[in-house]
């Protein structure tokens, strides 16, 4: 499906023709606090009941997952969510995962992850994390893991439909905004921009210097 248009409006276009299949691409932007947050309250459990992690490991752990996730946000959005096949399939493909989000990016349906994606993904990120970190350890990390992408997830909603008043949340909306309506190729983090400074994808600032405007890559 080639690309029209990018709206502004809260609407949608129709992804299958079938009424069941389409039916799943339409999420409500609550759902992942339902299908995960259930998750991090378990494995925040185990966490506590497990008599070999000490309360400082195991809020050390917390704060690993929740960093390991925003940097798996970055790097999916960025290499996966971004990544443009050439075959007409795999057009097909992205489009369906990240590309009607840039045509509609103010669909309120389509904000955030369809379980048929988000929970397949969470048994791989848990096996796989399983097969190197140790059982005690991986409790609080995966809760942190788990609670990252809730918040990731639901901000993204709130970053195209809530107004907001505190200058770090319109900082943070403004970064995400620009990424849909200016440069798609930049400024890949959601939750947050700080990978999108390390790795150097950051938006270009403008200066003005006297009367002239001079560049500067937003770099730290």
């Amino acid at each position: 499906m080639k690309k029209l248009y990018v709206s502004n409006k809260d609407e949608s276009v129709r992804l299958f023709e079938s009424d069941f299949l389409e039916k799943f691409t339409h999420v409500h932007y609550l759902t992942p606090v339902v299908v995960f947050g259930p998750v991090v309250a378990y494995f925040l459990y185990l966490s506590v009941m497990h008599p070999a992690l000490s309360i400082l490991a195991g809020l050390g752990m917390l704060v690993a997952g929740i960093i390991a996730w925003s940097f798996t946000e970055y790097f999916l959005h960025r290499f996966v969510f971004h990544y443009h096949p050439t075959s007409e399939f795999g057009q097909r493909i992205h489009f369906l995962l990240h590309g009607v989000h840039h045509d509609y990016p103010n669909d309120s349906n389509r904000l955030v992850m369809a379980p048929l994606i988000s929970i397949p993904l969470a048994f791989a990120f848990y096996y796989g994390f399983k097969t190197i970190i140790p059982i005690h350890l991986l409790y609080p990390y995966f809760a942190g893991f788990v609670a990252g992408y809730i918040f990731y997830d639901t901000l993204h909603y709130a970053l195209h439909h809530l107004d907001f008043k505190s200058k770090w949340w319109i900082a943070l909306k403004t970064h995400h905004l620009k990424h849909h309506f200016k440069e798609p190729n930049k400024g890949y983090g959601v939750s947050s921009p700080v990978w999108d400074v390390i790795v150097g994808s950051n938006f270009v600032k403008k200066e003005k210097v006297g009367n002239k405007e001079s560049i500067n890559s937003g770099r730290v």
